[in-house]
């Protein structure tokens, strides 16, 4: 079965957007010269192309460029970008900043980092319409209210006097969308605009990048780096390797019959859905088992007005037994994380218990925990900021385990025994955090959570930003690590590809309560509940998935 929306389209008109021979070149002294070397493409009007590639192809270079967003210390060095006649590159500036917005827009991945956090959503808008004179003031507070309602957004009246903070990551996203569609550009560049979302999230955003595309009859450039998102929303595809394109073409012919062995790698390590459960012993003994659990937020409240109150984790129970893992799965906001952290008592829970090797760990002061806070280890969504970049690798492995009396000599030891363990060389004993590929920094944290020899590993989020073919290693690696170890594990993700991969049972979580528990073939196969059926059906790429 072939996704419903791709249509292997022989002839476009002429392109909106012409790149030839683009080369951006990399200071010196780094591991390859360029940034991006000698590529070509064309974006025709109302096509949507997906470029697509690992962390290091050059994928947001290419998008930057065009954007005129190049950071000083890489530069191009040859070729042209042109949009209707006009070379972005060799324009002069104050043409270059009427163009952008007007001509080319573009969507971050991070919205968060992205808005401004002292400013308001509306007036954020504002902004941009004010920089580029566009209407009267009475016409650009109707135009904010218009591009809010246009992206979904409830209450836009109530809604543009709002910060950045108190909106979900979903809402963000559909306020860059606005921000992007103000000036009503002929392109929009969305640079990995659902990766950090979850599965509902995202396929909302998908479907709303889609629609506003066919309304505006507009040309899209969308970044990612997975297939799933390309088999849901592209009409062409480009794939690049290491700076270089390596296989252009229409969705469909890169999707079902890829020539180059690095696109057929990308295509071979997307997560797909399994209806197999996972082979292993169910009678081993019980690490944690958690019976009525409870954690709840309460913000504001005053003489007059009531606090808002979130049951965050509502009543939950369930038990881990050795070697096994458990996966958590559910949208933003519905509780994953927070169980997460009360599992860890990185913060305390409201009520409930949690029974850790026989005792209810629930109740115990930190100073009564600490003992045996390092059989229950975390590994992180962001590896990068979870290292702190001042200290070498060799500091951050053995400053836990010297701190709970391990000898200088004996953590050195243990350190460089699980660096090789987990994939790396010894020579990253004495290098820092920043030397490393995200994908390295993440095999770092978990050789880090297994310096305690933990009874319990809990990952949150731990493969979200990976690309697809470092996430599949990360995945597999700790595969193997549980084998060996027999480590219970709790995986908190929001992919549902990858809990059906690595799960042995499933909790789906909604609004802080579990709503459905079971194996993943149950789970996934044959979901119960209607929000679980939800989470399924929002699976990108489920087609193309369907046919694989």
């Amino acid at each position: 079965m072939t996704p419903s929306h791709i249509q292997n389209v022989a002839a476009f008109s002429d392109p909106v957007l012409s790149v030839r021979g683009l080369t951006v070149s990399l200071p010196k002294n780094m591991e390859r010269a360029y940034a991006v070397e000698d590529i070509s493409f064309d974006l025709h009007r109302g096509d949507i192309l997906c470029i697509i590639g690992e962390s290091g192809s050059g994928k947001s270079v290419t998008a930057n460029a065009i954007m005129g967003l190049l950071a000083p210390v890489i530069r191009v060095t040859s070729g042209s970008i042109r949009f209707q006649g006009i070379d972005l590159l060799s324009a002069d500036p104050k043409r270059l900043q009427g163009l952008r917005g007007r001509a080319v827009s573009i969507i971050f991945q991070d919205p968060l980092s992205a808005l401004n956090p002292l400013m308001t959503i509306g007036d954020q808008i504002l902004e941009v319409l004010e920089t580029h004179k566009v209407g009267t003031p009475s016409s650009r507070q109707e135009k904010v209210q218009e591009l809010l309602s246009e992206v979904g957004l409830p209450d836009p009246v109530m809604l543009q006097h709002q910060y950045p903070f108190r909106l979900s990551g979903g809402q963000r996203q559909r306020v860059m969308i606005a921000m992007a569609l103000a000036l009503d550009p002929d392109i929009l560049i969305a640079d990995e605009p659902t990766t950090a979302l979850d599965v509902t999230t995202q396929a909302q955003i998908l479907d709303l990048i889609r629609k506003i595309q066919r309304r505006k009859n507009m040309s899209v450039m969308f970044i990612t780096h997975d297939f799933g998102v390309v088999a849901e929303i592209a009409d062409r595809v480009i794939v690049m390797e290491k700076g270089r394109m390596v296989e252009q073409g229409p969705a469909l012919q890169i999707l079902t019959e890829p020539t180059h062995p690095y696109t057929q790698r990308l295509i071979a390590a997307v997560p797909r859905m399994t209806g197999r459960d996972r082979e292993g012993a169910t009678d081993t003994p019980v690490v944690l088992e958690v019976q009525n659990l409870n954690k709840t937020y309460r913000s504001g409240g005053g003489f007059f007005s009531k606090a808002r109150v979130v049951h965050a984790v509502n009543d939950v129970s369930f038990s881990i037994r050795k070697g096994r893992t458990l996966g958590v799965v559910g949208e933003s906001g519905s509780g994953k994380s927070s169980l997460g952290r009360v599992l860890l008592k990185l913060m305390n829970s409201d009520g409930g218990k949690i029974l850790f090797d026989g005792r209810d760990i629930a109740t115990m002061s930190d100073q009564a925990f600490r003992p045996m806070r390092p059989y229950i280890q975390m590994i992180f969504q962001d590896p990068f900021a979870s290292l702190n970049p001042r200290h070498t690798i060799g500091r951050i492995l053995t400053v836990g385990p010297m701190a709970h009396a391990m000898s200088m000599q004996e953590a050195r030891a243990k350190a460089l025994r699980l660096l090789k363990r987990v994939g790396l060389d010894e020579g990253a004993y004495d290098r820092f955090p920043h030397e490393f590929s995200g994908g390295q920094r993440q095999r770092i944290g978990i050789a880090r959570a297994l310096m305690f020899d933990p009874v319990l590993l809990v990952a949150d989020e731990a493969v979200s930003a990976l690309d697809v073919s470092i996430q599949e290693q990360i995945l597999q690696l700790l595969a193997e690590i549980q084998q060996d170890t027999k480590v219970a594990m709790v995986f908190i993700t929001h992919d549902l590809r990858v809990a059906s991969q690595i799960c042995d049972e499933v909790a789906v979580m909604y609004k802080g309560e579990i709503v459905e528990y079971g194996p993943p073939s149950q789970i996934f196969q044959a979901p119960a509940h209607a929000y679980t059926q939800r989470l399924v059906a929002a699976i990108p790429g489920g087609d193309w998935e369907a046919s694989a």
